[in-house]
């Protein structure tokens, strides 16, 4: 399969579907990322551009698309959709992964909207969370990532200059994404698990 993660931010698609996405290219499929921003109002935008391409080669990526807007910028309009829709049309994705649209973070609720519209014909659309979304998310599908977990903390590591940059005090991005998949291992009945809310979802059969 051909995998697509719509992130807002470098770092957002590790937190909410790195595992889950390094499974995936552990199992011989294509994954591939967009970015829509390069994060350069949390950092310098070279470095967060590098710390990415990094972790997505921990994770097993086979490419990663930029949208090259602006960080915290980010708009829902007829050209933001067109971006996301060219790299949609390349890739042909089997799954898209997006943020969720309830979030604090305006470029993660415009993310989602964009993804909403550019993905309207695509099958299977799931929604991850954030350190920023709101306590309305409600993941409905839940994957096992308990063998991935150490890639995912790799990977999420490898955003060296955002790693403390949390809203909690002393208190690293690992630690927030460990407590989180630990809760959602919690709901599903198994160790670690990413959540994710389901727009559309087919469930093959064959």
């Amino acid at each position: 399969m051909n995998i697509l993660g719509l992130g807002p931010h470098p770092d957002d698609l590790e937190f909410g579907a790195g595992g889950t996405l390094s499974k995936f290219a552990r199992s011989g499929h294509d994954v591939y990322l967009m970015i829509l921003t390069k994060g350069e109002y949390g950092g310098s935008a070279e470095v967060r551009e590098t710390e990415q391409k990094e972790a997505a080669g921990i994770m097993g990526v086979k490419e990663v698309f930029w949208g090259g807007y602006k960080d915290t910028e980010l708009n829902v309009d007829s050209d933001s959709i067109r971006t996301a829709e060219k790299v949609i049309k390349q890739i042909n994705p089997d799954i898209i992964f997006a943020s969720y649209m309830e979030d604090t973070h305006q470029d993660h609720r415009a993310l989602s909207q964009i993804a909403l519209s550019a993905a309207r014909n695509a099958k299977n659309l799931l929604l991850y969370e954030t350190p920023t979304t709101g306590s309305c998310f409600k993941p409905c599908l839940f994957v096992d990532i308990d063998e991935v977990i150490k890639l995912k903390q790799r990977a999420l590591m490898a955003h060296h200059s955002q790693v403390m940059k949390t809203n909690i005090e002393d208190t690293s991005i690992v630690e927030l994404a460990i407590a989180t998949s630990v809760f959602r291992g919690i709901q599903s009945r198994v160790k670690h698990a990413e959540g994710f809310v389901s727009v559309r979802f087919f469930l093959d059969t064959a």
